[in-house]
């Protein structure tokens, strides 16, 4: 008698393993979604450059985001989700990341099914899934994870040979963050002497960020403008990364914080894909971890969210080499640990809010405030914003002036703990915290442990 086929998800594989995954990954990603709330600049400043923006629209403000520091993709996603809040709501804006990290999971499946079979597809899921900085990044309603998503589905549609398509997803990709546009190296590798194909892809993907992005070819020169400037602040460098090994490096230790071991299985099947090149996936996954990478190497500020569309690559990479599954598969306890390590510091209150909660009690309303922005202050105060220091930028931690401008000042580690750690780089700055303790009265300090995590916080009466 002949047994009935057994049933699979939609996206070619078992659907019991398949929604495993998915559930584990929204698990992971929901853990400690509301941490520093209800303040939209501790878990990561950029959140203030989206929610707000994306409520605005919807309550009046028009659809051009006059920011161009990236395309409106996300934000115009973003903003039908914020209609119903009187103000910006930032754990709104963070669940729908969480929704398209989720998908990404999904989509990562997809690719490693279609690179190379459905195993694969669900070591590509189940990396992705657990990966520490996808799980990190998916807490935050900001446009690394959606690009993520995006560049997957890309790569599955060109490992299926569907250019036009794929040109599509390329334009929408390049829409929620510039980087998509490396997309066009795997795409021209796939489409190669077939011109024809070729442009109509490329002219779908223009077509697409169009429309995705409008308010960036409208005010092309406005986004060009913030493009050289982004791109020509982190070829300079960062705080925190003066000290760091030269970028190929620097981005080797971001993957094996983000994966752990299975960054060398990865390796391996990259290499693998590299010397055989004996179908299409092959091309198309080296030719964009390539192009990707390279595009890193003149980065002198290395963020740990640079590496995250390479996440899903690796997985498929990985999964290529079928025969060792089972130890890559057991591997990923390891990314898994870390980012359950990572959730666990989410469910504890912030520092910085818990020292929001003793200005609101203890500090005057209308006194003016300088804070870094590492920093959460209540509503009812003046705020004297102290920039972050950034190498050959001059700083305005200048306590005299200060005195004159404000009446308290709130500082973090966040901030003075790198610049400590690279005093030689920033002289001024780090004689400014020494000055604090020794010329002004520090009424509030708090420490993470107890119920506490985050950096440590300080308040100054000057």
């Amino acid at each position: 008698m002949t047994r009935p086929p057994r049933s699979e998800s939609p996206l070619g594989g078992p659907p019991v393993a398949f929604a495993a995954i998915l559930v584990g990954a929204a698990v992971l990603r929901l853990v400690g979604i509301r941490y520093g709330l209800p303040y939209g600049s501790i878990l990561d400043p950029d959140e203030q450059n989206v929610v707000p923006r994306a409520w605005r629209m919807v309550h009046g403000g028009g659809a051009d985001p006059r920011f161009f520091d990236w395309p409106t993709l996300v934000t115009y996603l973003e903003a039908p989700f914020q209609w119903w809040h009187a103000s910006p709501s930032y754990l709104t804006g963070r669940l729908v990341v969480v929704g398209l990290g989720v998908l990404g999971v999904a989509a990562a499946w997809w690719l490693g099914s279609a690179a190379y079979g459905t195993v694969a597809g669900a070591v590509a899921a189940a990396t992705t899934a657990v990966a520490t900085t996808h799980v990190a990044y998916s807490h935050a309603a900001v446009t690394d994870v959606p690009l993520t998503t995006f560049v997957t589905v890309a790569l599955a549609l060109l490992v299926m040979n569907q250019p036009e398509l794929a040109g599509v997803a390329i334009g929408i990709a390049t829409a929620a963050k510039y980087p998509g546009v490396l997309l066009l190296v795997p795409l021209a590798v796939l489409t190669w002497r077939r011109w024809g194909t070729l442009a109509i892809s490329v002219a779908l993907a223009v077509v697409a960020f169009a429309i995705a992005s409008p308010y960036t070819i409208l005010r092309a020169g406005d986004a060009w403008s913030a493009l050289r400037r982004v791109q020509a602040q982190h070829r300079r460098g960062w705080l925190g990364f003066e000290h760091d090994h030269w970028a190929g490096f620097a981005f080797v230790g971001r993957l094996w914080d983000t994966l752990g071991p299975v960054l060398l299985i990865a390796v391996a099947g990259l290499a693998a894909a590299l010397v055989r090149r004996r179908r299409p996936a092959d091309v198309v996954l080296a030719s964009f971890f390539v192009a990707y990478y390279v595009s890193l190497l003149p980065l002198h500020s290395h963020f740990d969210r640079y590496v995250l569309p390479l996440v899903p690559v690796c997985g498929a990479l990985a999964g290529r080499l079928r025969a060792i599954t089972a130890v890559t598969l057991l591997l990923l306890v390891v990314p898994l640990a870390w980012s359950a390590r990572d959730d666990a510091r989410l469910v504890d209150m912030d520092t910085r809010v818990a020292a929001a909660h003793w200005i609101d009690a203890h500090v005057p309303k209308g006194a003016t405030i300088a804070a870094e922005s590492s920093t959460a202050l209540p509503k009812g105060y003046r705020v004297l914003p102290l920039r972050l220091p950034l190498p050959g930028e001059p700083g305005d931690r200048d306590l005299t002036v200060l005195r004159r401008a404000a009446d308290w000042v709130l500082v973090s580690g966040a901030v003075a703990d790198r610049v400590e750690r690279a005093r030689d780089r920033y002289p001024r700055e780090a004689a400014f915290y020494t000055e604090l303790d020794s010329r002004t009265r520090r009424v509030l300090r708090i420490e993470p442990g107890h119920g506490l995590s985050g950096p440590w916080v300080a308040l100054y009466r000057l």
